[in-house]
């Protein structure tokens, strides 16, 4: 079965279309964020070793600022040195020659990040364009490690090196200081900006299903189809896409379903808004898919009431539009849940709303686009990994679906 792209927008709003229409061609080049990879728990205590993350970027730019944080260590971070460069081969640690910048903090190499604090650098002499992976070398011994950590989609997979002896190798450009790649799993770097010739960012707030957690078959998670279209537009009509999902979290603030330490999935989406949202540079628009964790709880919380997920999601939209961005709602994935059951009453309760109550900008239809016409209950057989996650094809899927006026494109 095929759908169009126009078929899975519900509603758009007049205010939503004209303005960025309008003002898109006059923008000046501006900050914005490139791509984004949101912590989600602290994990031990960094040995002597540098660890050098890779990120890949969905939009051209100069002046690259790299942000490290420490949202969740009780200790300080103790940065010694940063290094930034452009990493060729996506399985090697090797970097293009020349390109390895050495990053500043208030024109020092060294910085102390505070608990809950997060520092972004200088700006770097270091352009890139869309698809670059970009490399950061952090060196922070004894320092707490601020992580996100998840099984990572087959495709444009962030993650990292870790060097295989003690000591700084951040100014290492042949990789030979460090070891096998470790996908996913990435070390206090969680966002990247520049100065861009893109008009703005789009933010995705999400759990596994945003994150790529299961996306299997061959293909690039559905925010990196949407960036690859948007890439299709002239340089002033481009925005770039920052990934702000983190397998298993939640859209409501309850215990979490899967880990009662809190460690695995990252605080519940009202609780890091600021952080992984309105705080980063050029955000224009925020698209919310995230519901799912709540609905079907788990071994430490029951699932909840379709109420307690409207009412999250109304709290996160009124706080997006308090801050001047615009918000896009998507609709709630099939779960395998009985017909007629609490769970699926719920889901089917909470998209209702999503698509007729106004609160959103603008109303993806991911239900639509994704359910069997068989057994509405369940994602389509040949687009599915399991009963939760699209594989690469429902991704794909996802992503080719988005009408791209949506973000007034």
């Amino acid at each position: 079965m095929r759908f169009s792209r126009t078929a899975v927008i519900l509603a758009v709003s007049a205010s939503l279309l004209s303005p960025a229409v309008a003002d898109a061609a006059s923008a000046p080049p501006g900050p914005v964020t490139l791509t984004e990879s949101s912590l989600q728990g602290v994990h031990g205590v960094s040995p002597d070793v540098t660890v050098r993350n890779v990120l890949t970027v969905t939009a051209s730019g100069t002046a690259l600022r790299v942000r490290l944080g420490n949202p969740f260590g009780a200790s300080p971070l103790r940065v010694r040195s940063v290094w930034v460069g452009r990493q060729p081969s996506p399985g090697s640690p090797a970097l293009a020659p020349g390109s390895n910048r050495r990053a500043t903090f208030g024109f020092r190499h060294a910085v102390t990040i505070p608990p809950g604090a997060s520092a972004w650098t200088d700006p770097l002499p270091l352009s890139v364009r869309r698809g670059d992976r970009v490399a950061v070398s952090v060196y922070a011994p004894g320092s707490p490690v601020d992580d996100h950590t998840f099984p990572p989609p087959e495709t444009s997979t962030p993650g990292s090196f870790a060097s295989a002896g003690p000591g700084d190798a951040g100014a290492d450009e042949s990789g030979r200081a460090y070891g096998a790649f470790a996908p996913g799993v990435l070390w206090w770097a969680d966002a990247i900006s520049a100065a861009s010739a893109a008009r703005g960012t789009i933010v995705a707030l999400g759990d596994s299903i945003t994150d790529g957690y299961n996306a299997f078959g061959g293909g690039p998670r559905w925010t990196d189809v949407l960036a690859e279209r948007i890439a299709t537009r002239p340089p002033s009509r481009r925005l770039s896409v920052a990934n702000a999902g983190i397998s298993g979290n939640t859209v409501s603030v309850q215990p979490n379903p899967y880990d009662p330490t809190g460690q695995c999935c990252g605080p519940p989406a009202p609780a890091r808004l600021d952080r992984d949202v309105l705080s980063l540079p050029g955000v224009r628009y925020v698209l919310l898919l995230e519901g799912t964790n709540d609905l079907g709880g788990g071994d430490y919380a029951p699932p909840a009431p379709a109420a307690q997920v409207i009412g999250a999601m109304r709290t996160i939209a009124g706080r997006v539009h308090a801050a001047g961005r615009r918000i896009v709602g998507a609709t709630i994935l099939p779960m395998c849940n009985a017909a007629g059951g609490p769970k699926e009453q719920a889901r089917l309760a909470v998209n209702a709303w999503i698509r007729t109550s106004g609160t959103f900008d603008a109303v993806l239809d991911f239900d639509a686009v994704l359910r069997d016409p068989a057994d509405p209950t369940v994602i389509r057989a040949d687009r599915r990994t399991d009963c939760y996650h699209p594989n690469a094809a429902g991704d794909r899927l996802l992503g080719d679906s988005i009408d791209l006026r949506v973000f007034g494109l």
